[in-house]
């Protein structure tokens, strides 16, 4: 199949469930409420993208490139960001619903998590180092062999972080959630 290329381009209320998104790179496009639920992205290229009020629950991102995208407002339950290339891999959330969702062995350096719900989402061995959680409920969220490293967890809820798993120097955390590091040790604090 040819590649393509799409440069500056608004795509609104699109469902790419009925008419699949066409393979290639797409540089500095806009998706506004479209739907990508299910959908094959392998190999597609977004560079400097915006998506905002989306469905990509369940999208495959085998090789796909996220480049400086970001995502506001939207449903990303149970996707494999693992999977996606890790040339230039930058992403941001704002309000987005990320539960099921995997970043296994993944770099997040300084990636802001703002306002999401990250329910069992997988950090294992993810290097989130300076990353930030502002109003994020991690309830369940997997944190082993983590880069926690000057992460803000100040106005996040939910998590359980055993620090002997995970590097948490420099961590920045606010009571009463900082007690989510203390689970693992199975002690009355009272």
């Amino acid at each position: 199949m040819e590649r393509t290329s799409f440069e500056d381009e608004h795509f609104e209320k699109k469902d790419f469930t009925e008419a699949p998104l066409r393979k290639g790179e797409y540089d500095n496009c806009t998706f506004t409420g479209c739907n990508f639920s299910e959908t094959d992205l392998t190999d597609v290229s977004f560079t400097e993208c915006t998506f905002t009020g989306c469905n990509l629950s369940m999208a495959k991102l085998n090789k796909t490139s996220l480049k400086d995208v970001k995502f506001t407002d939207c449903k990303l339950l149970g996707l494999h960001f693992e999977n996606c290339n890790d040339f230039l891999f930058e992403v941001a959330f704002d309000n987005c619903q990320l539960n099921l969702a995997s970043f296994y062995r993944r770099k997040l350096k300084k990636t802001r998590f703002k306002k999401c719900s990250l329910h069992e989402t997988d950090f294992t061995e993810a290097d989130l180092t300076e990353a930030s959680f502002d109003g994020c409920d991690l309830a369940g969220a997997t944190f082993v062999q983590t880069n926690l490293e000057k992460a803000d967890f100040r106005a996040a809820s939910h998590y359980l972080i055993d620090p002997a798993q995970n590097r948490i120097k420099k961590a920045k955390f606010s009571m009463p959630a900082v007690i989510g590091l203390l689970a693992a040790y199975d002690i009355v604090i009272e």
